[in-house]
């Protein structure tokens, strides 16, 4: 037996997803913006969302890759090679391919993990609050996969004073062609 709160509380997510069908939203696609691989601006477009089961994430990825974009894991700090790499070009996503970082927001924050100010665009990275581990903090994902990327703290450099301390793991380096 569902309790009545909880039946309301059903109801009203349910009036909302509907609501967003209504206003011509879809869960379906998402808008980001697309950059070539020598980090040039393309511009916005809608895409489909990627999505997979585990099993088929699982066959397309490493074990290190799935357990950190879809399982919410973390990459040991050092341990990769990108938060030494100074190479001009862009940073994808394992998953899904949406370019997130460019290495000229990058910066050596001597965590050990690839960070950076700011994301190639706004657009192509989402943020929500992440409760786990006893703390408060702020959770990076792909906007079209969903893939967990890391976390963003406010002790970065101008001009934004933000470190998006990003998973080795869910980033796939583009160097520029020069």
């Amino acid at each position: 037996m569902i309790a009545p709160a909880a039946f309301a509380g059903l109801v009203a997510i349910s009036s909302r997803k509907g609501d967003r069908a209504k206003d011509g939203a879809s869960d379906s696609e998402v808008t980001i913006v697309e950059f070539n691989d020598a980090g040039a601006r393309i511009g916005p477009v809608q895409a489909k969302r990627v999505v997979h089961s585990d099993s088929e994430w699982r066959q397309m990825l490493s074990a290190d890759q799935f357990y950190v974009t879809r399982k919410q894991s973390t990459d040991m700090a050092f341990s990769g090679t990108y938060y030494r790499l100074h190479e001009p070009g862009i940073f994808r996503c394992i998953c899904c391919g949406t370019a997130l970082f460019a290495s000229d927001a990058k910066f050596d924050s001597g965590t050990g993990w690839p960070s950076f100010w700011a994301p190639i665009a706004e657009e192509n990275v989402r943020k929500h609050t992440d409760r786990s581990l006893f703390m408060e903090r702020v959770e990076v994902q792909c906007t079209r996969c969903g893939a967990h990327l890391g976390h963003v703290f406010d002790d970065g450099p101008e001009p934004t004073h933000l470190r998006y301390c990003i998973n080795e793991s869910s980033l796939r380096f583009v160097a520029r062609v020069r």
